[in-house]
């Protein structure tokens, strides 16, 4: 950790407290939100201890373990042995303190009284063990001798379990383990994780310039300032949903490269000149400017598949796509209506076509619904996302919608007098299935049946969303609130 985490004083000082002192044999710290920095603070209380107490008739050993590491009881055996072992320099490495818990505690022994002889001094060992709800599924038989451990060797030595389990949810049956000493971790406050993650940046500043990345520029020491008030709006933005410090660093790590880009665009500055800090003005329009992208960060970064570097260049928006959109708005074909369709298609149940192709003789159908029996909640389709549909469905709601809606725009034909032979013909043409391919392409529709298949028709799905699909639907006179089946 690269500063002190803010917020963490009292969970200090009690630890210090009992380290130095007289700890209980079994101590179970609960930290449900930040497992991973509650550990680590930890260690660093307990490596403060030992570095200050050089001159106390007591020696302090610590050793932390991962039970996630631990699937085995020899690998759980060796992973806190060795590094005691190490503090012995004449041991016999070849000896084995791993077949059983009896050698096991007999390793813990040896090692005590070798110490003691050459130390002339008391031996503490603390034995850490983070996530040790992983030791009930692997290895149930081990929770009860840990907790004991003091008990069974006769050696000083204090065991701390760190777990987001409560020890109700893991503690042994028929009372076998003790009743630990509990330490309950409070969760930082969002000032707290302000302090924190701002204390940061200058040690992130230092490594980047040291390692000359590509990167190095945004972490230039004139930003520390904005890189507050950055740090100010992640916090405002995400606290109410993510409390972990390590989840929100990761989240600002991810968007500062994007955030501080255009100031660095507009200033000129390439790696090796120096940054002017922004004044006021320019960090406030900045804040306003990326607040959504933040929201975005939040709701895409589970899973976080790649580093955050990776992320923010992944991440940014495709010219491409954005010019494809914009021309899509201003093309004269019948691409737009192809897209409301496919909408309309995904959105709203099968069942509910004849109602669209039939409104003028049951207009308030749907109003007139009662439901019998209990009334069941159900969250709106366009909420679950879009649903495949056959080509001819679609086919079909586009002919429904270019009858109702694209007649005045047509050229005369006084060959087609019956209505709606005009629309069946336009709906059979090829170029309506080039356009289908050509928008499949554009990855505005998605073909969710394989292209070689042949029993059936193809089924798709719409890709655009609704915002979308009522921008789309606006332009060409479409109510398309009318024609959905639920609507927000």
């Amino acid at each position: 950790m690269e500063a002190t985490v803010s917020g963490y004083d009292d969970f200090i000082q009690e630890v210090e407290t009992l380290i130095s002192t007289y700890p209980p044999p079994f101590i179970y710290v609960y930290d449900p939100i930040s497992l991973r920095t509650t550990s680590t603070v930890l260690t660093k209380a307990i490596s403060g201890i030992r570095d200050n107490s050089t001159d106390s008739g007591i020696e302090i050993y610590h050793v932390h373990v991962d039970a996630v590491t631990c699937f085995s009881q020899r690998l759980l055996f060796d992973t806190i042995i060795n590094p005691l072992r190490s503090i012995d320099p004449d041991s016999d490495l070849s000896e084995r303190w791993n077949d059983s818990w009896d050698s096991f505690l007999h390793g813990i022994r040896h090692l005590n009284d070798r110490r003691r002889r050459e130390t002339q001094k008391d031996v503490r060992f603390i034995i850490s063990i983070e996530q040790v709800q992983r030791l009930k599924e692997k290895l149930p038989d081990s929770i009860i001798p840990l907790s004991r451990l003091n008990e069974l060797s006769q050696v000083d030595i204090a065991v701390i379990f760190v777990s987001q389990t409560q020890w109700q949810d893991i503690k042994p049956t028929l009372g076998a383990s003790p009743e630990p000493y509990y330490i309950d971790v409070k969760p930082l406050t969002k000032s707290d994780i302000i302090t924190t993650l701002s204390s940061r940046f200058a040690s992130i500043s230092t490594q980047a310039q040291a390692s000359s990345s590509k990167y190095a520029h945004c972490y230039d020491p004139s930003l520390s300032q904005l890189y507050g008030h950055y740090i100010s709006m992640i916090c405002e933005v995400c606290f109410p949903f993510i409390h972990d410090i390590d989840e929100l660093a990761y989240i600002a790590a991810a968007r500062w490269p994007g955030f501080i880009k255009p100031l660095l665009n507009s200033s000129g500055t390439d790696t090796d000149a120096s940054v002017v800090a922004p004044s006021e003005d320019t960090r406030l329009r900045l804040i306003r400017a990326f607040t959504p992208s933040v929201t975005n960060a939040l709701e895409a970064l589970h899973p976080r598949l790649m580093n955050a570097v990776d992320w923010a260049a992944a991440n940014e928006p495709d010219p491409n796509t954005l010019s494809q959109l914009h021309a899509l708005f201003q093309s004269p074909t019948t691409k737009p209506f192809i897209l409301v369709a496919s909408y309309i298609a995904s959105t709203n149940p099968a069942k509910t076509d004849l109602r669209m192709f039939g409104r003028g003789l049951d207009e308030k159908k749907r109003r007139r619904r009662t439901m019998k029996g209990q009334i069941k909640q159900k969250v709106p389709q366009h909420l679950l996302g879009p649903n495949p549909f056959p080509l001819d469905r679609m086919i079909a709601i586009l002919g429904a919608l270019l009858e109702e809606n694209d007649v005045d725009s047509r050229l005369p034909n006084p060959e087609l007098a019956i209505p709606g032979e005009y629309t069946d013909m336009e709906i059979t043409r090829v170029g309506i299935h080039s356009a289908i391919m050509e928008l499949v392409s554009m990855h505005f529709l998605l073909r969710t049946s394989p292209v070689d298949r042949i029993d059936g028709p193809p089924m798709f799905k719409s890709a655009i969303s609704q915002d979308t699909a009522l921008a789309l639907a606006k332009q060409l006179d479409v109510p398309l609130n009318d024609l959905l089946w639920e609507t927000t």
